[in-house]
């Protein structure tokens, strides 16, 4: 179910809380998902704008798309296009769990690392981590590039 940020205070209290980009998705995604779902409670992806995505490549896929290809995946209960921070999001939602990869560990914005602690949401790090999307993209454009 598509969400949007006045649903999110609806949602509080037993929901993991996964955040990122998706763009490309990925098979290293779908393990994060399907991990993030064994914690026992509805899974929300909170799906950054396509601003985000930008500072890193242009999307392949705008974000209302991404929205409805995630959305339709098993692991997922929610999908929330975000148009905000996600320390906003963090604060309006108020998960039990706030999901993000082994590769964020000791990387994650202090705003949202602070934001938890106040909450009393617990920040799990899953080792789900195959690859990225920009790591999916360079290896895409390296080989079509010696193909050209």
């Amino acid at each position: 179910m598509i969400v949007n940020a006045d649903d999110l205070p609806g949602l509080s209290g037993p929901v993991a809380m996964v955040d990122g980009g998706f763009d490309p998705l990925h098979a290293g995604h779908i393990a994060y998902f399907a991990a993030a779902a064994q914690l026992g409670v509805p899974v929300l992806c909170n799906l950054t704008p396509d601003g985000w995505i930008e500072r890193k490549h242009p999307p392949l896929l705008p974000q209302h798309e991404r929205a409805a290809v995630i959305d339709a995946i098993r692991h997922i209960a929610y999908t929330h296009p975000s148009r905000t921070s996600t320390r906003d999001v963090l604060a309006a939602l108020r998960p039990r769990f706030y999901v993000k990869g082994a590769d964020w560990r000791g990387r994650l914005p202090e705003e949202e690392r602070e934001t938890c602690r106040e909450l009393g949401v617990e920040i799990v790090y899953l080792d789900t981590v195959t690859n990225s999307s920009s790591a999916v993209l360079r290896d895409y454009l390296g080989r079509h590039a010696a193909i050209g």
